[in-house]
């Protein structure tokens, strides 16, 4: 249990003027940037890491796992910390760990190395994934968050289509080698160190006698662990029904319950379930699961798709994603300034889902074969509905939430989304391995070829040192069963559309916080009564922008600084 919490009066924060507003966004753009870069400059570029680490398929999943999984646990943590402390530092915090990792990375002698390397990565990408959130929301109202979010979506596509881009050119070139993948986001993030340093003002409200809910936090990362743990495994090191699935499923079930017992019980919960329970946060959580699941499960394996399945370089392989970058660049902007413009927010959400689901139903029916432009369409799709999807679903829960639980929130809908992608690359990994280790047994034995060990689908990546006629199956079978798990991905988005279409319609509030119940219980009382009411203070209101430049003038140096 946490002792009671006590609050020390702190100055009322103002809306920051636009100027301003741009000013900050601008650090933590470049904060959001190297955490997608992380991701993506490993995408096209993996298949090439795994092969000179002489890695297989299970650890091929495992590069990425590791770095969602670590960033999936740690995520709540630092929302509650948010809540807590001085958000700026925190942030700063997240970029070093994120710093010390890519180093750690970079410097890996072998598959096993690279795994433990991303998995402490992660820990500062769970930061920098929530806290991004939480300090945007901290200066921008949610109306008004509309149109900021299509700079966010232009950095996101940046990051998406430069990151594979990136990645290709520099495995594909001689003396620079794959490591420069991991050690090309340590210059960006020191920049982003100075450009927040710099930029980036907030009044801190402090909080005493807190404590952070770390067993809570220890149990949901154990329970989530020991799931993925047997997810990667089960069906290749042990049956379904056997004594090792019963152990560890049963497991995790017992951990995770447990968890959900203390999160109750303490007073500053990790993940806070009155939160969790709330109508809105509820649908958003199931949504963000899907979404998570079917965005990340499907999107990691397009780079292997493109170069084991379809024999391209990984700077081509680059080349073909940017359609869904494209998809997510566009539909973010375009979303994010008619939300504004209407403050309506399902509609844009319901429909991105729904596009999220078409484009998945088309890459589910591809093969080795299938024309590019085909699957450019479909990648396009799977990039409108991402954009239109990701951003918005973590506005509507702070749209519903005071601005003291912010940081909660957004973290709680961070954690679910990246638990379904961490899932997501789990489960469907799995099954890739599985399928194409059946597909290149049966046309190894067809063709006359002993299948043993080159066969395998957890065997050796590294098609280098592969006969041809071994190489021609390996990618025959990449090719056709990577459309298996796009299916399955389309048919997980599905529960997205449900959970969408289930939210409540709302008009985004222009308010950075929800109005005191107290206050405007008593307000409405008193104009009932028929006498006039008391002076309320209002919520804070974002000035037009065409005042911004004549305010910012009278407001600048009112926020303390971090």
């Amino acid at each position: 249990m946490s002792a009671p919490t006590t609050t020390t009066p702190a100055p009322q924060a103002e809306p920051m003027s636009h100027r301003r507003t741009l000013e900050a966004l601008s650090g933590l753009l470049l904060v959001l940037f190297v955490a997608l870069l992380s991701s993506t400059v490993v995408s096209t570029a993996l298949p090439k890491i795994i092969g000179a680490l002489n890695g297989s398929q299970t650890q091929y999943t495992w590069v990425v796992t590791a770095t969602l999984l670590t960033a999936t646990a740690t995520t709540p943590i630092w929302g509650k910390l948010a809540d807590l402390f001085n958000k700026k530092a925190l942030v700063q915090t997240a970029i070093v760990i994120f710093l010390v990792g890519s180093v750690l990375a970079g410097f890996s002698q072998n598959a096993g190395q690279l795994i433990a390397a991303r998995a402490f990565q992660g820990i500062g990408v769970g930061g920098l994934q929530a806290l991004v959130q939480v300090v945007i929301a901290a200066m921008i109202p949610p109306r008004e968050r509309g149109r900021y979010n299509g700079y966010l979506g232009g950095v996101m596509a940046l990051a998406t289509v430069g990151g594979p881009l990136l990645g290709g050119l520099i495995v594909d070139t001689s003396w620079l080698g794959w490591r420069w993948c991991f050690f090309v986001g340590v210059p960006i993030a020191i920049l982003a160190l100075v450009v927040l340093q710099a930029t980036l003002h907030l009044v801190t409200v402090r909080r005493e006698n807190v404590r952070i809910d770390y067993l809570g936090a220890t149990l949901i990362a154990a329970g989530v662990s020991v799931l993925l743990v047997w997810i990667s495994f089960v069906d290749s090191s042990f049956g379904w029904l056997s004594w090792q699935t019963a152990a560890m499923v049963g497991a995790s079930v017992v951990l995770l319950a447990v968890a959900v017992l203390v999160e109750a019980r303490t007073a500053e919960p990790v993940v806070p379930l009155d939160i969790v329970r709330q109508g809105t946060t509820a649908l958003v959580i199931v949504a963000s699961l899907a979404v998570g699941m079917a965005m990340f499960g499907g999107a990691v394996f397009l780079g292997q798709y493109f170069q084991i399945g379809r024999g391209y370089s990984p700077t081509e392989a680059g080349l073909l994603t940017i359609p869904m970058m494209a998809g997510v660049l566009v539909s973010s902007i375009v979303a994010g300034r008619m939300i504004t413009r209407s403050g309506r927010i399902k509609p844009y959400i319901v429909f991105g889902a729904i596009v999220l689901v078409a484009g998945f139903l088309m890459l589910g029916t591809v093969d080795h074969q299938t024309s590019l432009v085909f699957v450019g369409a479909a990648m396009l799709l799977v990039g409108t509905g991402v954009g239109m999807t990701m951003q918005n679903l973590v506005l509507a829960v702070q749209n519903a939430v005071p601005l003291k639980d912010i940081g909660a929130a957004s973290s709680t809908v961070a954690f679910f989304r990246s638990l379904g992608g961490t899932i997501g690359v789990s489960v469907l990994g799995a099954v890739l391995a599985r399928r194409v280790t059946e597909q290149i047994s049966q046309d190894l034995t067809a063709a006359g070829i002993p299948a043993s060990g080159s066969g395998s689908g957890a065997g050796s990546l590294n098609l280098a040192g592969l006969p041809d006629a071994v190489v021609h199956i390996v990618r025959d079978a990449y090719g056709d069963a990577t459309g298996h798990i796009f299916l399955i991905s389309a048919a997980i988005a599905v529960v997205g559309v449900v959970a969408a279409a289930l939210l409540k319609p709302v008009t985004l509030r222009t308010s950075l916080d929800l109005p005191d119940p107290a206050t405007s219980a008593a307000t409405a009382a008193g104009a009932v009564d028929g006498a006039p009411p008391a002076a309320e203070p209002t919520p804070l209101q974002v000035p037009a922008p065409e005042q911004d430049d004549e305010r910012d003038g009278q407001r600048s140096g009112t926020l303390p600084a971090s």
